[in-house]
């Protein structure tokens, strides 16, 4: 789905009283989309939630993404940056791994 489409889901839903977020990979096109609330992530796409297995970094995307949830000053597109979420592993970015083919 585009980032387009997200962001107006988002509002309707939003419109509906329900709070959203959203996780982007392109973060200069959801800032011009303009969701209510989007966490912009250093990894490459097809891993928005960042590397395969690793649940620590991954619940780290994720507690920043709820956190946005108590933001009332929308529209809001808060940056992660790489060493925020991956720790003590060093730059997320050339250490995913291909997924095996099946």
């Amino acid at each position: 789905m585009c980032n387009q489409t997200v962001g107006l889901i988002q509002a309707e839903i939003e419109r509906a009283g329900v709070t959203t977020a959203s996780i982007s990979l392109m973060p200069e096109i959801t800032a011009r989309v303009r969701p209510p609330r989007a966490l912009a992530v250093p990894f490459p796409l097809g891993f928005p939630l960042g590397r395969p297995h690793d649940a620590a970094e991954q619940k780290r995307v994720l507690r920043n993404l709820l956190a946005l949830c108590e933001r009332r000053d929308v529209p809001v597109l808060e940056r992660l940056d790489a060493a925020e979420v991956s720790g003590e592993q060093g730059e997320a970015e050339g250490v995913f791994d291909p997924v095996p083919s099946l």
